[in-house]
């Protein structure tokens, strides 16, 4: 059934689009349309983030992190080998994706770490690729509290992964 919910869902628009008297393909250009005027808004910040999060794990700045903090990440039950994919997380949806699956190759998919790696991935968001790209699309300058507000659902997403794992495995 999963096959079809994409198609189905199409003709549905097509169909609502139809009955509301609008030419569902000139509709679609002009979505599109409007979509690309936000792309220079939209680029630069999705540039640096990406640059940003690309060089922190090239330039082996996680590895070093997850060394020194190590021995209290161990005592509070972590394992230091999650630490980058818990920074990362919040910056990089694909470079979170290649972490998890690193470690769990390494480790395996039904170790602890390899189970808290996927647990983890499904259980935040890239908080800022997400805030920039929602704050750039509306021209909002200022975060304000939404990067403070967003930090704190994700170290309590990440808490209760790890809790869970923990529990359940």
């Amino acid at each position: 059934m999963t096959d079809w919910i994409i198609p189905l869902l199409f003709t549905l628009l097509a169909l609502l689009t139809l009955r509301r008297g609008t030419d569902p393909y000139e509709a679609l250009l002009q979505g599109a349309s409007e979509g690309l005027l936000l792309l220079p808004r939209l680029l630069p910040c999705l540039i640096a983030l990406l640059t940003a999060s690309a060089m922190l794990r090239a330039s082996g700045f996680f590895d070093l992190l997850s060394t020194l903090l190590a021995p209290l990440l161990n005592t509070i039950g972590i394992s230091a080998e999650l630490l980058p994919l818990l920074l990362l997380q919040p910056l990089s949806g694909s470079g979170s994706m290649a972490l998890a699956a690193d470690l769990m190759a390494e480790h395996g998919a039904d170790s602890e770490i390899g189970r808290m790696a996927a647990v983890l991935i499904g259980s935040n968001e890239t908080t800022f690729y997400t805030i920039a790209v929602y704050f750039g699309a509306a021209g909002t300058q200022k975060s304000r509290y939404a990067v403070p507000a967003a930090l704190i659902g994700d170290l309590a997403g990440m808490v209760t992964a790890i809790a869970a794992v923990k529990v359940l495995f």
